[in-house]
């Protein structure tokens, strides 16, 4: 059986790198804030949508940039799993899948760059596993805002951000940042501006955390299945069951979102 470093793919000194910042799809572990709105089953199969989705769209733009290389950031134990995930999307040695150091998404970004830096400049953005529906040009602009800046930033509404780029690493920019709370990017801008680093600003975004984010995605790619078609069509069955659900109130436990 190989162990998770076996099936590590390393570096192809690509001048830009997309990493993105993933979990194995494991009931319980992923997207736990969804649990008071679906069962774990559902978060996991929703979540299987986003990243499937997500890893489709690092393939778009490694499509239309042609040399940026395309890389998944995740805990020891996942890396097989998402391994096989990305090839099955991407094909075999078409992504490298890294496993980070320490625990916690500060200790994953800080083993991003530590890894991908590698003793000399390169442009390189870490996001979401959950944003399929950002828009590509999204990621094209913060690589070139990356080029005339250090650090590169895209804030979310709720006062966290769903992606960051540098050209170098910097051991201490994600040290104790809250990740997850309200206070994340204004921690990670005071500790840039510690570190004397310019920071450049991507479009502002939303993360999907809650029911509420489902919904408005869903409306979002109702109009547009074709960003995100895995998840568009999750969303679809979502929105049907929870109607079904607001419907026939007394089988809801048995036919609302709770059996997705």
């Amino acid at each position: 059986m190989k162990s998770a470093s076996d099936t590590v793919v390393r570096s192809s000194g690509s001048d830009r790198v997309l990493v993105i910042m993933a979990k194995a799809p494991r009931p319980g572990e992923v997207k736990t804030r969804l649990a008071a709105s679906l069962s774990p089953e559902a978060v996991t199969d929703f979540y299987c949508c986003l990243l499937d989705d997500t890893l489709a769209l690092a393939r778009s733009l490694k499509l239309k940039l042609g040399d940026v290389e395309v890389a998944i950031m995740c805990p020891d134990s996942d890396v097989n799993e998402l391994a096989q995930l990305a090839g099955a999307q991407l094909g075999n040695n078409e992504a490298s899948v890294v496993a980070q150091k320490g625990e916690g998404l500060a200790a994953g970004l800080t083993s991003v760059f530590a890894h991908f830096a590698d003793g000399h400049q390169r442009r390189i953005i870490a996001f979401n596993s959950d944003s399929p529906h950002l828009p590509r040009s999204v990621l094209e602009d913060a690589f070139e805002t990356l080029a005339a800046h250090d650090v590169v930033v895209g804030p979310t509404h709720d006062g966290g951000y769903y992606l960051v780029g540098a050209k170098a690493s910097h051991p201490t920019l994600f040290a104790n940042d809250g990740m997850g709370t309200s206070s994340a990017l204004e921690s990670l801008l005071s500790r840039a501006r510690s570190l004397e680093l310019s920071v450049g600003f991507a479009a502002p975004f939303y993360d999907i955390d809650v029911a509420d984010d489902l919904t408005r995605l869903a409306e979002e790619l109702r109009l547009a299945p074709a960003r995100a078609p895995r998840t568009a069509a999750w969303l679809k069955e979502w929105e049907l069951m929870a109607a079904h659900s607001r419907t026939s109130p007394r089988t809801s436990s048995r036919t609302g979102t709770e059996e997705l």
